[in-house]
């Protein structure tokens, strides 16, 4: 029994692949926060498992040598292709997992997902950190006072910031595609609360990928204190697109105008997140992320002619991640979490199959993403 049954003791953790995510974002906020202990890590990179060497938790090549007896959790950060397998066989084994964005890639993976949840008996949880923002909890709370929404407009538009260029991030086989499926589904999550039950009946999409081939619009903080290289590493393959850029619109009328970049001719990286309803508007602009090249975050409401700024509270980068920490210990106890998180990812894999589809049949000059997101 844990933490999640009700006992008071910390969560047991497996931290699943100690990639930049891995090391970086889950392992140092585990071990920070009191509801979690890490008794395991995974990662079948030989030189990976060897800073665990000599003590501290339990390190095991593959996610088969995990068992529900050492762990109550297990957080899987591992590269997009493997996300759905190394889910899947642990949650048939009993073992709940947290999934990291995206959660799938396409909508056969999320049904294969939402199987394993239902015959192993283990919970999934899934989503993006960027909706335990606390200026993006502010968004949402003046959002619910503005009427009917009307319109969304939200893009996340780098300067320069191409995850690891030329490894498994530029190569769709493993990624699943590129700015849409990385910088997109933050976006989509971000703007779920906002658009409730609504279904998109109509959906478009373009793809580019002006900058993806340039060294120098890489993102350096991925490499940065991590050990990681700086340039291409694996395959070097890079045939997945930079920027995206779709409008959706609900059976109930409201559009969705989404923009997600890697890379631009913009200054610095800018998050933007706008609400038109019935009653006023409400405009976040921001910086998600880890990018060192960032804006302030700004919010304002309009309505009757003016446009007043809200205060928002010092938020230091990286601490949604803690809040999602938070919320996951929550969701781990509730009974209704079960196949929430599994609906969520199919609607919002399926809006971005259905983009690049719309990309596709456009006619576009490069590749991009097919049949499982990926080829």
């Amino acid at each position: 029994m844990s933490a999640a049954t009700g006992d008071g003791r910390p969560v047991r953790v497996a931290v699943v692949g100690l990639g930049w995510a891995g090391r970086t974002i889950f392992l140092p906020r585990l071990a920070e926060h009191p509801g979690y202990t890490v008794t395991a890590v995974v990662e079948p990179d030989a030189e990976g498992r060897r800073a665990f060497a000599g003590g501290g938790p339990q390190v095991f090549a593959h996610d088969r040598e995990l068992d529900a007896s050492l762990v109550d959790l297990a957080v899987v950060a591992v590269p997009n292709h493997l996300h759905t397998s190394v889910a899947t066989r642990l949650l048939a084994r009993g073992i709940p997992v947290f999934l990291e964005k995206p959660v799938c890639l396409s909508v056969e993976e999320a049904d294969r997902l939402a199987e394993a949840e239902r015959t192993g008996g283990a919970v999934l949880l899934a989503g993006s950190a960027a909706r335990h923002r606390s200026d993006v909890r502010a968004l949402h709370a003046i959002a619910a006072d503005l009427g009917r929404i009307r319109h969304i407009d939200v893009s996340w538009v780098r300067a320069g910031g191409i995850p690891d260029a030329g490894g498994w991030f530029t190569d769709r086989r493993l990624a699943g595609g590129g700015a849409l499926v990385d910088l997109g589904w933050h976006l989509l999550d971000t703007i779920g609360p906002l658009l409730g039950p609504s279904e998109f009946e109509q959906v478009v999409g373009t793809v580019t990928d002006d900058f993806v081939n340039s060294r120098s619009r890489q993102a350096p903080w991925r490499s940065e204190g991590t050990g990681l290289p700086v340039g291409p590493t694996a395959s070097g393959t890079r045939d997945v697109e930079d920027t995206a850029r779709g409008f959706l619109v609900t059976g109930q009328g409201l559009s969705v105008a989404l923009r997600a970049s890697w890379a631009s001719h913009e200054a610095r990286d800018v998050t933007r997140v706008s609400v038109e309803g019935s009653a006023g508007s409400v405009t976040l602009s921001c910086t998600f992320g880890f990018s060192p090249n960032r804006q302030d975050p700004v919010l304002t409401r309009t309505g009757d002619g003016r446009t007043t700024e809200i205060p928002l509270a010092p938020d230091p980068v990286g601490a949604e991640y803690a809040r999602q920490l938070d919320d996951i210990l929550v969701r781990l106890r509730d009974p209704a979490s079960r196949g929430a998180a599994v609906t969520q990812a199919r609607q919002t894999i399926s809006v971005i199959e259905r983009l690049y589809a719309s990309a596709r049949s456009a006619g576009p000059s490069r590749p991009v993403p097919a049949g499982r997101g990926a080829h």
